[in-house]
């Protein structure tokens, strides 16, 4: 008798397994048809097997990629895809031909007599423009830029279907062979924003391994991809479901028109499972460096991270990399919430309290700097910093405010000014299509393709000109 009600009891348990996952599969299936972006794979991308062994043989296997890219997908473009806002029709508001220059592609800022070289690195589904401004702020203070477009990248999302973390960390090896090779002797300097910050700490562990690299001197991360949410593990076994049933939308975590000229609006499920791999191999290579010692020699790194940030783990830039590094010339940077918005009695919990607490149990070797309300009447806001045995400064007013109606910023904020031609609120230079922070749609939910939830998000920072002062004191620019 026991037996037959646990086999019943199994049975219910499976057919409740098998029907959920049938409702979600038919969920998945009923999004938007895959367009000719998500199909076609272009065979000309560089990845860590293709015979490229120098920075100018990935420059002209790049040209070859963008080739294809026209070949196979702008002049084969259906005539229902030829539309204002597709950033794959030709003379769209949204073609990146349309600009001066293609922020997609690899770029390089040049100058006489550098002091320094400097490597950008993008975020997953970005381009070399996200990182566009410092670059262009840092190649005025004397140093030599180069804005890596990552493999997989500035082309069509399809790109990040077969991508490998492997691929990108090989592409910055060949980058930094090649700052190295133009400045000489000069200090060269990472910057990573998001899953760039992760590719940047990965390469400085390899140096401490391979002597014979490049070494870099310091690093700046923004918004790191240091640890992602665990839900991240388990995605990837919805594309392995829809690889086995032959259902192709089940490789996408969002299908969306592609209406930006310089990110994906389309997000493969196999990206984020790369980003979840690199994390983790980075934690257990830290681990691994802490343990010999070899982690005192890690460079100096500067951080910048929102308290809350629905892509990466804040939490993780203290628990999984500052807490463990050994010497005491590392910064981190915490944009607090809004306290003037009244949004503090909407938390469940306040952020900043597991922060706070977080920095408390880390070996404090190193500064921690909170840009938060002079104090919650004010929209001002001040830095309070935090450095090792010693008691909280005041808070140093920074003559920066909160805009109304903005209660934080988020995981692409950080890195784009107010006034960035392409996402600020207050657009200024060249900018020949849309202007995304201009966009508000309003009317009913479920109406157009794009989530609210993606117009809502702030795409500018209001501090950037607090992040760009401490970039160049940091770097000693």
């Amino acid at each position: 008798m026991i037996i037959k009600c646990l086999l019943a009891l199994l049975y219910m348990v499976l057919g409740g397994v098998v029907t959920l996952a049938l409702v979600v599969i038919i969920h998945l299936q009923n999004r938007p048809n895959l367009k000719l972006w998500h199909k076609v794979y272009l065979d000309a991308e560089f990845t860590a097997d293709s015979p490229v062994s120098d920075f100018d043989g990935y420059l002209a296997q790049e040209e070859r990629l963008f080739a294809q890219l026209n070949r196979q997908v702008l002049e084969r473009l259906p005539a229902s895809d030829r539309v204002p806002i597709n950033r794959y029709h030709r003379g769209s508001l949204t073609d990146p031909g349309r600009w001066e220059k293609n922020w997609n592609r690899t770029f390089e800022l040049t100058t006489p007599a550098p002091t320094a070289g400097v490597l950008l690195l993008h975020g997953m589904s970005d381009a070399p423009y996200s990182l566009r401004r410092l670059g262009l702020d840092l190649n005025e203070k004397g140093a030599w830029v180069v804005g890596l477009r990552l493999p997989g990248h500035g082309t069509i999302p399809s790109g990040l279907v077969r991508l490998r973390w492997q691929d990108m960390a090989a592409a910055v090896r060949l980058a930094m062979r090649h700052l190295r090779d133009r400045l000489g002797d000069k200090p060269l300097v990472i910057v990573g924003y998001s899953t760039g910050g992760s590719l940047a700490v990965g390469y400085a562990l390899d140096q401490l391994e391979d002597r014979a690299l490049p070494a870099a001197q310091k690093i700046v991360l923004v918004s790191p991809a240091i640890g992602v949410p665990r839900l991240a593990a388990l995605s990837v076994w919805q594309a392995r479901l829809g690889r086995l049933l032959g259902l192709e939308k089940l490789a996408w975590n969002s299908i969306q028109p592609e209406y930006n000229s310089y990110k994906y609006s389309s997000f493969a499920i196999n990206a984020g499972d790369q980003v979840y791999k690199l994390t983790v191999t980075i934690q257990n290579r830290i681990h691994a460096a802490q343990q010999s010692g070899r982690l005192k020699d890690f460079p100096p790194v500067l951080t910048f991270q929102s308290v809350v940030d629905a892509t990466v783990s804040t939490q993780a830039v203290f628990t999984g990399l500052y807490n463990r590094l050994a010497h005491g010339e590392n910064e981190i940077v915490v944009f607090d919430l809004n306290r003037h918005a009244g949004i503090d009695n909407l938390l469940t919990t306040d952020p900043l309290e597991r922060i706070a607490a977080l920095h408390a149990e880390g070996n404090m070797n190193y500064s921690f700097h909170l840009v938060t309300n002079e104090n919650p009447a004010s929209r001002r806001v001040g830095v309070v910093s935090y450095e090792k045995e010693k008691p909280a400064d005041d808070a140093v007013p920074l003559n920066l405010m909160w805009p109304d109606g903005v209660h934080s910023l988020s995981h692409i904020a950080l890195p784009f000014p107010e006034d960035d031609p392409l996402y600020g609120i207050t657009p200024t230079g060249p900018n020949p299509g849309v202007k995304l922070s201009k966009i508000v749609l309003r009317g009913e939910r479920g109406v157009v393709q794009i989530p609210a939830a993606e117009i809502l998000r702030l795409r500018w920072n209001p501090f950037y000109p607090y992040v760009h002062q401490r970039v160049i004191t940091f770097l000693g620019l």
